[in-house]
């Protein structure tokens, strides 16, 4: 480290012009990534759905319709004026040049299933053309077909592409809108801790290097593989928030170093030295916790992936680059055009002198009672149930969401999400066995197959004709009507009682409740080996800059304990449907997305991390210097706390920021990251840790003979 400080000493200028220019070619392309982002993400494609999927489209040249609408009228659609209007709407929607195909409840024949239950609405599906924008090209439609259109119908546009138009559009409103929340708020926050605004530019200039950067990164994963549109959320939270923490750090470090009366160059050496050290121990811990959403098959969460572990190193690669090249050219300046003259002096707080006395001589009623209330916050979890996300994740006053509520409210069956089945290598009679059995189970509403339709054990066989194409080759296509939500608890019931039917035959299952159920299993599937890696490289990384056993091991078993206060707090709050009042209204659908809690989960760990990092290089830089681990727990509490509390709050800030958004999940996962945050930093580093360490004595820096011989060449605590 230090030798990376005198380089960068010397060459300030060099480095600070290379990092004018990446800035300048990553803001060019970085921000043109709005638009190749999507919104969805939550399937395994790894899965028996997926395959099922693929063979539709490969075997049966099966076709899904990308826009879904719902066309009501004010009389009964057998009415000539509705046929009239209908054949209408069909050459209109013919005249818009991406639009290949169109069907619709009459062209197919007039079936009951496409059919609401007063008689007047009925489904439209529109297939695009190839390679074209589908969200844009739904916004297009839905814009230009709406409430009375024409003098005449309603028209409702829902579907995958009208859903993720609308998510597009709020994302990129939302950023803004928590961007001039969170930089203002973070400004103030900067000025009180260091009184000056030159200063306090520093941390934002840092911040603001990681999240250009990391777009230009996001749009470059963007040309080779699907990527999260979500993923810009957590770039500029993370970015934003631990680009200053790390500046916090070593700023407030630069200023006790010239406080001593250290010579500016110097200065800075012994900054990076000793603040950088634990930036960059800490940004390593982070990036590789996120780095273990690299494991569940979706895009979803593997965006997240991606974006945390760039916007992470960039923030560690500005805050000891960058900013040690700044400071060594201000030098004093740095204090300038001040605010609050009292604040540009680094000082101990003496709340935290008083926490620290305070947890030192009380140590076990500290642990008791912080337990219990973590405690109690992890029983609000008990009933959670997990789910995926929908449309109404949305305002529901979204277009989207009005329209994907009139299908759930007027029409019976989910026709538009059925169950798809493909048999292999069966005899007709063999699909005929099998039809007549899936058609009992409940919430089935009936089963299309080549051998006709079969309704509650019964077959009409006079439909066989018409569904002679559903076996090609070796597949036999089997289609199950159902009336249930897709993605729900119902969903996955169904889905496993059509995989538990007897038969003879290979069965893959597919449709969208076979596609939510894959999901959910891909990431159970996956939760060890995520487990298994956090784990093992926290216990690695934390013994390498402690030197101890007993710390790293503490370190995850508290930050277990924060995670499941923070779930238990999320379920309260979503599930129940409480604070509305505070973060802005949302539906309450019963469950919690699953992959948001995992998303909440790792990164709330990884963040937990940084704290840790940040208290125990004060407390062990104490205790290396000859004290006590009581007194070297106490005087690092005491130091550390006001820094820990800024660096808090500000990262707090920026998470919370999202909480203005109006799609629920970013709700839930600023709201849970930013309570994860404060809570941890708090009441788990403020109490637990201290209290513990107290308990434990010179326990805490034990290790085996042959780990202190390793710690020894290749720790790097020193």
């Amino acid at each position: 480290m230090r030798r990376l400080a005198q380089f960068v000493v010397r060459r300030s200028r060099a480095v600070l012009a290379a990092f004018i220019g990446i800035v300048a070619l990553s803001s060019i392309l970085g921000f043109q990534s709005f638009g190749l982002l999507k919104g969805g993400g939550y399937d395994d494609p790894t899965s028996d759905s997926a395959k099922v999927s693929e063979l539709l489209v490969e075997e049966f040249k099966q076709e899904s319709a990308e826009v879904i609408m719902v066309v009501d009228f004010d009389q009964a659609a057998g009415e000539p004026s509705s046929i009239a209007q209908a054949t209408k709407l069909e050459d209109a929607l013919f005249e818009i040049a991406e639009v290949r195909k169109v069907e619709s409840y009459y062209s197919l024949g007039t079936p009951p299933s496409l059919l609401s239950e007063d008689g007047k609405a009925v489904y439209f599906f529109v297939y695009l053309e190839d390679g074209v924008r589908e969200a844009q090209i739904a916004k297009q439609i839905s814009d230009q077909f709406g409430a009375n259109w024409d003098g005449g119908p309603d028209i409702y546009v829902a579907g995958f592409a009208a859903v993720t138009s609308s998510i597009n559009s709020a994302i990129q409103s939302d950023l803004a809108k928590a961007e001039a929340i969170a930089i203002p708020l973070t400004i103030l926050l900067l000025l009180f801790v260091f009184g000056s605004l030159v200063a306090a530019g520093l941390p934002l200039l840092i911040g603001g290097l990681a999240i250009v950067g990391s777009f230009f990164f996001i749009w470059l994963t963007a040309q080779f593989t699907d990527t999260s549109i979500f993923a810009l959320n957590l770039i500029t939270g993370l970015g934003l928030g631990l680009g200053i923490d790390y500046a916090l750090l070593m700023v407030n470090r630069f200023r006790e170093e010239r406080d001593r009366g250290v010579q500016v160059q110097q200065a800075v050496v012994n900054m990076v030295t000793s603040a950088g050290r634990t930036v960059l121990f800490s940004g390593l811990t982070v990036a590789v916790v996120l780095s273990s959403m690299l494991f569940f098959p979706q895009y979803f969460l593997k965006s997240f992936a991606v974006g945390g572990v760039v916007v992470v190193l960039l923030a560690v690669a500005a805050a000891l680059l960058v900013l040690p090249a700044m400071l060594s050219r201000l030098g004093d300046r740095v204090n300038r055009l001040k605010v609050i003259k009292t604040a540009d002096k680094p000082k101990e707080s003496a709340a935290w002198a008083a926490v620290a006395k305070f947890v030192m001589r009380r140590p076990i009623p500290v642990l008791l009672i912080t337990s219990i209330g973590l405690g109690s916050l992890v029983l609000l979890a008990q009933d959670v149930e997990f789910g995926q996300v929908d449309d109404r994740i949305l305002q529901q006053s979204d277009r989207a969401v009005v329209a994907s509520n009139v299908i759930r409210e007027r029409f019976s069956s989910r026709e538009g999400s059925p169950v798809e089945i493909l048999m292999v290598d069966a005899s007709q009679d063999d699909v005929t066995d099998y039809v007549l059995e899936l058609s009992k189970l409940d919430g089935i509403v009936r089963v299309q197959s080549s051998s006709g339709i079969a309704i509650d054990g019964s077959l009409d066989d006079g439909y066989a004709v018409a569904f002679a194409d559903y076996q090609v080759g070796d597949y036999q296509r089997i289609v199950a009507i159902h009336d249930i939500e897709s993605r729900s608890t119902e969903g996955i019931e169904l889905t496993r009682a059509i995989r538990a039917l007897d038969s003879d035959h290979e069965l893959l299952v597919g449709g969208s409740a076979a596609i939510y159920t894959d999901s959910q299993d891909g990431i159970e599937q996956q939760l060890p080996n995520v487990a298994s890696w956090i784990i093992a490289w926290t216990l690695i990384l934390l013994f390498l800059f402690t030197g101890s056993v007993l710390l790293p091991i503490k370190a995850i078993v508290l930050n277990v304990m924060s995670l499941g206060a923070t779930l238990g707090f999320v379920t309260w709050v979503f599930m129940g449907g409480h604070l509305k009042w505070l973060i802005g209204d949302f539906f309450v659908t019963g469950t919690i997305d699953t992959s948001s809690v995992v998303l909440i989960a790792v990164v709330a760990f990884g963040l937990s991390m940084d704290y840790e990092l940040f208290l125990l290089s004060r407390i062990k830089e104490q205790h290396d210097a000859g004290m006590n681990t009581i007194e070297s727990v106490a005087q690092g509490l005491q130091r550390s706390g006001r820094i820990i509390t800024a660096a808090a709050l500000v990262l707090a800030v920026s998470f919370i920021a999202f909480v203005t958004s109006g799609v629920t999940i970013m709700k839930m996962l600023g709201l849970g990251i930013a309570f994860a945050i404060l809570l941890d930093a708090t009441v788990v580093r403020g109490l637990l840790v201290p209290a513990l360490m107290r308990l434990f004595g010179e326990a805490n820096w034990w290790a085996p003979k042959w780990m202190k011989a390793i710690y020894k060449r290749i720790g790097l605590g020193h």
